[in-house]
């Protein structure tokens, strides 16, 4: 049996990395699991324990703890401090995206079992993503979208009436109305489709209305099945289903405590309060369209405000890009700058049409 060359010192350098960032990624996921309960943080252990077994992995290869270690790499230890200091939807988001790009691949020294690890390791991450992003409210949709509608909406309008040449006064005056008609119409509209899709969503419940005559049914010959077959069951769940709910409601007869099965489709996404949306959607398109209109307020006017303006904009939308382009598990900053090309061009465009139409105030 033929022994297998030494490592060389640039293969014993990448495993040592290896080894730290698997040490730092297994940190991550026990600092979220501290700030979770039940079948998540259960969940979080176990890929910590994953991550320990790959570390044992490269230590073996290695012989024995190096006596100099690597910093784990910055990405890795971002998600740390992230997870230290906030844990939640952003670090597992970005986690998604890292774990979908596993350095084991090409690597002919990590074990099958451990590529194969990672690829389930990124669908484990990216189910706990979503559940966080499910539990993202209404409310808070409509901040962030709201934000980016008011900056790109406003910054368009003071651009396009601020090229035509006219005053500071009127150019502030202008952005302020279009604040206000632009938050009072997000508002309202937010509301209408928050209140709209409750109502939806309240008409199509299942109804109770018949609990009351169950005892009565006879258990072998009854229409409870068309029911659960009107509500998406096959013919065989249905049958099955409607025997055992007429079974429990005539138990309860006999004072059996009963409590009614829940049905199919009775739970729904939670939509938040038409309210908290309208006033939520309100106030961040306000947060958002108010920047543009900062220079004006106070004074500026021309090309220097133009100038500062574009700057405060541009580094809103950077920051609300970066922010999606997190929930998402996609690359922050590719987000970031197609929101800023998006919102610089409407401007753009505003901007040009005003200098077309443009007037001489006398």
């Amino acid at each position: 049996m033929t022994n297998s060359p030494a490592p060389t010192p640039r293969e014993r350098k990448r495993w040592a990395q290896y080894l730290v960032n698997e040490r730092a990624e297994a940190t991550v996921y026990r600092r979220l699991a501290a700030r979770r309960t039940g079948e998540e943080r259960d969940i979080l252990l176990a890929l910590a324990a994953a991550e320990g077994r790959h570390e044992a992995h490269w230590l073996t290869l290695l012989g024995s703890e190096p006596v100099r270690l690597p910093r784990p790499n910055t990405r890795t230890r971002f998600l740390g401090w992230l997870a230290e200091r906030f844990g939640s939807i952003f670090v597992l988001a970005l986690a998604q995206n890292a774990e979908g790009r596993s350095p084991y691949d090409q690597d002919p020294h990590a074990s099958a079992a451990m590529r194969a690890d990672e690829k389930i390791h990124a669908e484990v991450v990216r189910g706990l993503a979503a559940r966080g992003r499910r539990r993202l409210s209404g409310s808070f949709r409509a901040a962030v979208f709201g934000a980016n509608d008011g900056l790109v909406s406003n910054l368009a309008l003071v651009m396009g009436i601020g090229a035509t040449g006219v005053g500071a006064q009127f150019v502030l005056f202008s952005g302020v109305a279009g604040l206000l008609a632009g938050a009072l119409s997000m508002g309202a509209g937010e509301f209408v489709s928050v209140r709209s899709q409750r109502e939806l969503l309240e008409a199509t419940e299942p109804s109770n209305d018949a609990d009351s005559v169950l005892p009565d049914l006879d258990l072998d010959a009854n229409e409870v099945a068309l029911v659960y077959r009107a509500r998406g069951l096959d013919e065989a769940e249905a049958l099955a289903r409607a025997r055992r709910v007429v079974e429990v409601a005539q138990a309860a007869e006999r004072g059996i405590p009963y409590r009614r099965p829940a049905e199919p489709g009775e739970l729904h996404e939670t939509v938040g309060g038409a309210w908290a949306a309208a006033l939520s959607s309100f106030l961040f398109f306000a947060s958002g369209a108010i920047i543009p209109v900062l220079p004006w307020a106070f004074g500026m006017s021309g090309l220097p405000a133009v100038i500062l303006a574009l700057a405060l904009v541009g580094l809103a939308l950077l920051t609300t890009g970066a922010t999606v382009g997190l929930l998402s598990g996609a690359p922050p900053w590719r987000r970031a700058l197609r929101q800023l090309l998006i919102g610089f061009g409407a401007a753009a465009i505003t901007y040009v049409l005003g200098l077309l139409f443009g007037v001489s105030v006398g």
